[in-house]
């Protein structure tokens, strides 16, 4: 692999209102394009990998869809309890132990995955796998880049997300390819191989230099609060409203995808679309980041943070509104994808923004927990609303005032921001 070495730039990109000089890259490139590379591989080969698993899995070892389910719920629990650690290990500066380990933890993971023989083993990898993912996917890349490039993290944290957002249409194909070929437990060990070959190696190469924290505040990145501890800003008004709205918002993104097709059906759309829609939500979130890329800075960079957050409860709306209507629900998947898609952006860099540069990781991690337990409660909470009278009408009207709720913290927060 031609990776790039510590210090190593990609191409200037200037941005409004920065304070970069010309000719100064806001970011290194190829950095960030390899890290993209980590992400589009963790994300398609182990948290979409599950719902392609999840069958021939409950074949195998003769567990029930319930048993099967509690596997998942347990690795997002894991990432959550885990976050809080990573975060504070790559503020102390160890990003590239971080990453690397977190890489070659889920290598061994899903080689071990490939010879479990009940629900306990079943169970025990999947903890270990949610305990790798906290290392390894979106979060600690962002705490990454926002140490390493404060003048152009958000930047940095677009582009990472634009290979993560196709994760879904690379991998789910190629997994379902390899369990039709040659087993699912055989699957399992080439996926470890390509964490062991190429993420390990990556993470291990591009991940050097990593600055320490005397460094950030020797260099202006951290803000002038920096010298205050992390528990200081625990404490902090914008903290506590980010983390309303980043906990609420992961609530209603992920009570929504385990129902779509039924609730695309419900709402009008031909079996046929309801299928193929959501399959292309990925790449309409691709597309949303694509338009946050090129036109972000024409636009003021609060007024896009508060806007974009909206795209979810107008969504909703449209759905609400036009219950029945395919037409509405297109315009629902249209709006919800690019609010999901940019969403990934806003929440990746608020606490950086609105709070903390300096403390980024840490206090993502805090928020680790209760976004894990909103995620993994949120689906069901869903369904429990669900009836065969109303639908999802009612659980529709509960994700609305989630979502405005949600958005008008985001407002406090930029309000009350530190500094």
């Amino acid at each position: 692999m031609n990776l790039p070495m510590p210090g190593e730039t990609g191409s200037a990109l200037n941005h409004g209102g920065s304070g970069v000089s010309p000719g100064r890259p806001l970011y290194d490139a190829r950095m960030v394009g390899w890290l993209s590379v980590g992400q589009l591989i963790t994300w398609g080969s182990v948290f979409y990998a599950f719902a392609l698993l999840m069958e021939p899995v409950e074949q195998s070892l003769g567990l029930s869809r319930a048993q099967s389910s509690l596997a998942f719920s347990l690795g997002l629990l894991a990432e959550g309890v885990m976050a809080w650690p990573v975060g504070r290990w790559i503020d102390a500066g160890h990003e590239r132990a971080v990453m690397t380990g977190g890489s070659l933890v889920m290598a061994l993971g899903l080689f071990a995955h490939g010879f479990v023989q009940d629900a306990a083993g079943f169970y025990a990898v999947w903890i270990v796998l949610g305990g790798a993912l906290a290392a390894t996917l979106y979060a600690p890349a962002f705490a990454i880049v926002t140490r390493r490039f404060p003048l152009g993290f958000r930047r940095a944290i677009i582009t990472l997300t634009f290979l993560g957002g196709l994760a879904s249409t690379v991998f789910i194909p190629l997994i379902a390819w390899l369990i039709g070929a040659i087993g699912w437990r055989h699957a399992l060990w080439v996926l470890a191989a390509i964490h062991l070959f190429i993420c390990v190696p990556l993470h291990a190469i591009v991940l050097r230099g990593a600055p320490k924290p005397s460094a950030l505040r020797e260099t202006g990145a951290a803000a002038s609060t920096t010298t205050l501890p992390a528990s200081h800003f625990l404490r902090s008004k914008p903290f506590l409203l980010i983390g309303v709205f980043a906990v609420l918002l992961m609530a209603v993104t992920a009570a929504l995808p385990p129902h779509m097709v039924s609730l695309l059906r419900g709402s009008g759309l031909p079996e046929a679309w309801a299928i193929a829609v959501p399959a292309s939500i990925g790449i309409v979130q691709v597309f949303g980041r694509a338009l946050l890329y090129f036109f972000e800075h024409r636009f003021d960079l609060h007024l896009a943070n508060r806007l974009i957050p909206c795209l979810i409860p107008l969504g909703l709306i449209a759905l609400l509104a036009g219950s029945g209507h395919a037409g509405a629900a297109l315009v629902f998947v249209a709006l919800y994808g690019m609010g999901n898609g940019m969403l990934t952006i806003v929440k990746g860099t608020a606490i950086a923004q609105y709070v903390s540069r300096e403390h980024v990781a840490t206090l993502n991690g805090a928020l680790g927990l209760p976004m894990a337990i909103a995620r993994a409660i949120a689906p069901l909470m869903l369904g429990v609303l669900w009836t065969p009278a109303s639908g999802y009408t009612t659980g529709l009207w509960v994700l609305l005032v989630a979502s405005v709720v949600a958005v008008l913290a985001l407002v406090g927060a930029q309000r009350a921001r530190v500094g």
